[in-house]
């Protein structure tokens, strides 16, 4: 039987394969590096525009902003930390009255919260219910060239529209970060000595032992990296969207996901240093509260 025509050999099919294969890859790479360049352009703009203090830090722009991210967000945060601390409760309770500890659970709860939990979940919630809204906004203003008219009045959008959007999101963060630690920790706190009658004395004796100054700022710190990740990476997405509504729609589902990604692996990389931190502070020795 005859080859179609265009189609290789038989004999050079897997070759082609390959080749074609190689061929995406590159060109994903090529996009995936277009992307991160363009992206590091935008944030040396952002930072180039924090000098303009005139610009951005006025109240229908910074203050703005701030209430929007920090106060509206305040609700479903809190809501969400204190049911986190409570399911941590349920779920942790068995396991340390098995063995005679459930006193320790406290402990447990409130360093999970401080350090992971309450930064990463505020963050998460921020992507969610910020960054997304950030994103259509402006995506809905450069599709209807609003974005090209404030240029063509010589007003830079990167300082009117994407520094006190970013600003309020590393600012008011490490606030909706703490409201949330404080809801989990009164959530595990209620179901522990409440619900399964813990003896709420242990309960705080080990959360004291448990969480130090450095374990609060740890998440704090984090915390201030997530909502810098956030702002950037959804006013990024929304001053490159495409054309239309389902141009917007995916630049806001993408702004999420990529959101969501950057905090998993900012997070990865600052408990490895802010742990080699705390080492160094305490002279090489790793604390134990069993000890």
């Amino acid at each position: 039987m005859a080859e179609a025509p265009g189609n290789p050999p038989l004999v050079l099919r897997p070759i082609a394969s390959l080749g074609a294969w190689l061929f995406d890859v590159a060109m994903s790479a090529a996009r995936a590096m277009s992307w991160l360049g363009r992206f590091t352009r935008f944030t040396g703009a952002f930072v180039i525009g924090l000098r303009a203090l005139r610009t951005w830090n006025r109240r229908d722009r910074l203050w703005a902003q701030v209430f929007f991210v920090g106060a509206a967000s305040v609700p479903v945060l809190a809501l969400t930390g204190a049911f986190i601390g409570m399911i941590l409760a349920i779920e942790g309770y068995l396991q340390f009255a098995s063995i005679g500890q459930e006193g320790r659970l406290g402990g447990v709860i409130n360093v999970s919260l401080v350090k992971q939990i309450g930064p990463v979940l505020a963050a998460v919630m921020l992507a969610g219910r910020v960054g997304c809204a950030l994103t259509a906004e402006l995506g809905s203003m450069r599709v209807t060239e609003q974005l090209d008219a404030m240029r063509a009045m010589a007003a830079d959008p990167i300082r009117v529209l994407v520094v006190p959007r970013v600003l309020a999101c590393i600012l008011m963060i490490p606030p909706l970060t703490l409201i949330s630690n404080v809801c989990g920790i009164g959530g595990g706190w209620y179901i522990t000595t409440r619900f399964y009658t813990a003896d709420p004395n242990q309960y705080w004796h080990y959360t004291e032992m448990f969480v130090g100054w450095f374990d609060i700022v740890n998440g704090l710190v984090k915390a201030v990296f997530f909502g810098g990740a956030i702002g950037l990476i959804a006013c990024f997405k929304g001053f490159n969207c495409r054309p239309g509504a389902e141009g917007v729609g995916r630049a806001t589902t993408e702004s999420f996901v990529t959101s969501f990604l950057a905090i998993i692996m900012i997070n990865l990389v600052l408990a490895k240093v802010l742990n080699d931190v705390k080492i160094t502070i305490q002279g090489g020795q790793i604390d134990s509260v069993f000890r």
